[in-house]
C-alpha cells in the first residue's frame, strides 16, 4: 500500500492485468491461469516503495459473457495479488469492468471509457495529471488520453499491436519494470 507520507501518496500507476502484470493467455479464468510476467512483483513493489498508488484496471467481459462468474474474477484477482506479494508487491486497489457491449450495451468502465480510473481518482484523492497508465493494448493507451493521465506502452501481451497510428503512448518499454523504472525515476515529489 501506499505510503501516508510520502509526496507522492496522491499520484498512482494504474496498470493493466492480462499482458501487463501476468501473461496473456486467451481467457484468465481461474487462478491458475495466472502467470507474473518476470520482474512484475518487483515493479509493483517499486511503485509501493516510491509512495504511488498501484491500482490495476481491467475489463473482464468473460462475467457478461457468461464464462466466468463476479467471484471467479475476484479469486482470480486475489491470486494475482498473492504473486505479486512474494516479491513484497501490493496493489492498492483491482477495478475490473464486467460488461460486453455485445451482452451489456454500452458502459461508462469498460476500457478505454475512463470509469475505471474516476472511481479510483474518487476513492484515493488522485491528481491525474501526475499520473501514468502502463498497458500492453489500445484500450490501455486511450484509457489514458480520456482520462487524462499519460501513458507507458509495454511490449509484453498485446505489445500495442491493435493501435493505429494515432495511438501514440507517451513512452514505450520492453516490460512493466523498464516502465515503472523509468516513471519513479523522472518523478518530482520526492
Amino acid at each position: 500500500m501506499s505510503d501516508p507520507d510520502s509526496p507522492c501518496r496522491d499520484r498512482a500507476i494504474f496498470l493493466d492485468r492480462d499482458g501487463t502484470l501476468n501473461v496473456e493467455v486467451d481467457s484468465v479464468l481461474t487462478p491458475d491461469d495466472i502467470r507474473l510476467i518476470e520482474g512484475a512483483g518487483d515493479a509493483v513493489h517499486r511503485i509501493n516503495r516510491a509512495g504511488y498508488r498501484a491500482i490495476v484496471v481491467t475489463n473482464q467481459a468473460v462475467i457478461a459473457r457468461g464464462e466466468s462468474s463476479d467471484e471467479e474474477v475476484r479469486r482470480v484477482n486475489e491470486q494475482l495479488r498473492r504473486l505479486l506479494g512474494q516479491s513484497d508487491g501490493r496493489l492498492d486497489a483491482i477495478y475490473f469492468c464486467p460488461h460486453d457491449p455485445d451482452f451489456t450495451g454500452e458502459c461508462d468502465c469498460r476500457k478505454p471509457a475512463p470509469g475505471m480510473v474516476l472511481q479510483a481518482q474518487a476513492d484515493f484523492g488522485l491528481d491525474l495529471g501526475e499520473s501514468w497508465m502502463i498497458g500492453d493494448s489500445v484500450k490501455d493507451i486511450r484509457l489514458a488520453r480520456n482520462a487524462g493521465t499519460r501513458v507507458a506502452l509495454v511490449r509484453t501481451g498485446k505489445g500495442g499491436s491493435d493501435a493505429g497510428p494515432e495511438d501514440s503512448p507517451d513512452e514505450a518499454f520492453d516490460s512493466v519494470g523498464e516502465a515503472v523504472r523509468f516513471i519513479l525515476g523522472n518523478a518530482d515529489c520526492g
